[in-house]
């Protein structure tokens, strides 16, 4: 009995359709960040903040006093990832913990004064980048945008 020979496809590709991927929520939101986290990483790297630790030090330079609890769930940082990034902010002599007023197990987070001075310049860039980085939206398509991402997950 004879076996028919499978022949190769050797078809090309002229254009690559992602129509289907285009029409998802997910990628699109995630192919946004990734336009906008490039150009954080680059014009941030100056104050020596990734993304993560830049929205930690904004909580606690706009909450003076918040604890990693409050941290965790406001950020949706697992505890375990958020210790290694507290010492580290404090290491910086970024932020100090403080006991807290009302919970003596607790302690708070407090920005230090070069926490806040740090914190006055990176909030500028980052909002000027996210202008640059969305300059194709007018200001209330811009927005509308955050609103609409923020009905997602809060």
């Amino acid at each position: 009995m004879a076996t028919k020979k499978s022949i190769p496809d050797t078809t090309a590709v002229d254009a690559v359709n992602t129509r289907f991927l285009q029409s998802l929520l997910g990628y699109n939101a995630r192919r946004a960040a990734l336009s906008i986290i490039g150009v954080f990483l680059e014009r941030l790297a100056v104050y020596g903040l990734k993304p993560v630790d830049f929205s930690v030090m904004s909580v606690i330079h706009h909450n003076p006093g918040v604890t990693s609890r409050q941290l965790c769930a406001s950020l949706s940082i697992l505890p375990p990832n958020l210790v290694g990034l507290i010492q580290s902010l404090e290491s910086r002599g970024l932020i100090d913990r403080k006991p807290h007023p009302t919970d003596g197990r607790a302690v708070g987070l407090h920005p230090t004064d070069k926490g806040v001075t740090l914190m006055l310049q990176a909030e500028v860039t980052a909002f000027e980048l996210e202008i640059d980085a969305s300059s194709k939206l007018t200001a209330k398509q811009r927005q509308t945008l955050v609103q609409l991402l923020q009905k997602i997950y809060l």
